[in-house]
C-alpha cells in the first residue's frame, strides 16, 4: 500500500543503526511494516493500547510480512509501561497521529521511567507542536534532525531528538531547520505553515485569557 506523505517523511528521518525501533500508536502498522523492509537489522515494535488493533495487525503481518516474522512483535500495552530496560541496543521510539499535549505526557512518562536509558524519539504531533518543543528543552534532550510536511492540507512537524543532552543540536522551541526550503514548492509549504502558526496564536491571543504573546513573538522572530 502506498503510504502517505507524512508517514514517508517520518521514515525517511529513521537513521540506520537501530536495533529495537518502537512504532507506537502504530494503528494499522503501516510505518512499521514499512520499516521491516528498510531497517533489515531491527527489530520492530507495534505498540497499541486498543485490543482490536493488535488482534488486526498481527492477522495482516502474519499474512503479509511472514518473512520477517523474527523481527516483529506486537505489544497490546500503554507505551508508558514499556520495559525498555530488557532491551539491549539503540532503541527509537516513534509516536505520531496524535496530539502535542499528550505526546508530551508520553515522553516524560517515558523518561522519568527510564532514566538510565540513552533514547531517540521521533515525534509527529498533529498539533501543539510549540508545547511538546518546550517540554523536550526542559529535559535537555538534543536534536538530531526535524521537517515539515504537508499533507491533506495540514502541516506537520517531525522532530528526532535525543535524550541525550548536548550530543547533537539544541532544540529551538519554533524550529530552525524546519523552516529551510531547497524549492519552490517547500518554500510555499513553509511560508503558508507560519502564516497559519501566526494567525492560530493570534487569535488564542485575541479571544481568551491565555497570554500566548511569547509564542507570537518567537513565530515572528523567524527569517525565511
Amino acid at each position: 500500500m502506498k503510504r502517505s506523505k507524512r508517514l514517508t517523511q517520518i521514515e525517511q528521518l529513521v537513521t540506520p543503526g537501530y536495533t529495537h525501533i518502537w512504532d507506537c500508536c502504530c494503528d494499522h502498522g503501516f510505518l512499521g511494516a514499512a520499516l521491516l523492509s528498510s531497517q533489515s537489522s531491527a527489530q520492530i515494535h507495534f505498540v497499541d493500547v486498543v485490543p482490536t488493533v493488535i488482534t488486526e495487525l498481527e492477522s495482516r503481518l502474519q499474512r503479509f510480512c511472514s518473512d520477517s516474522a523474527t523481527r516483529w512483535t506486537t505489544h497490546c500495552q500503554d507505551l508508558t509501561e514499556l520495559l525498555l530496560e530488557q532491551y539491549s541496543g539503540r532503541q527509537l521510539i516513534i509516536i505520531a497521529g496524535v496530539g502535542g499535549d499528550l505526546i508530551t505526557q508520553f515522553v516524560d512518562a517515558i523518561q522519568q521511567k527510564h532514566t538510565g536509558l540513552n533514547l531517540d524519539f521521533l515525534l509527529c504531533p498533529v498539533h501543539r507542536q510549540f508545547t511538546l518543543r518546550q517540554k523536550l528543552i526542559e529535559l535537555n534532550f538534543s536534536l538530531k534532525d526535524e521537517a515539515l510536511v504537508e499533507e491533506n492540507q495540514r502541516f506537520y512537524e517531525v522532530i528526532l531528538v535525543s535524550s541525550e543532552s548536548n550530543v547533537h543540536s539544541p532544540i529551538s522551541p519554533v524550529g530552525e531547520k524546519i523552516w529551510q526550503s531547497d524549492s519552490v514548492e517547500q518554500r510555499r509549504v513553509v511560508e503558508e505553515y507560519l502564516h497559519n502558526t501566526l494567525n492560530h496564536y493570534q487569535r488564542i491571543q485575541h479571544g481568551s485569557s491565555t497570554n500566548v504573546k511569547h509564542i507570537i513573538e518567537a513565530y515572528r522572530g523567524i527569517t525565511l
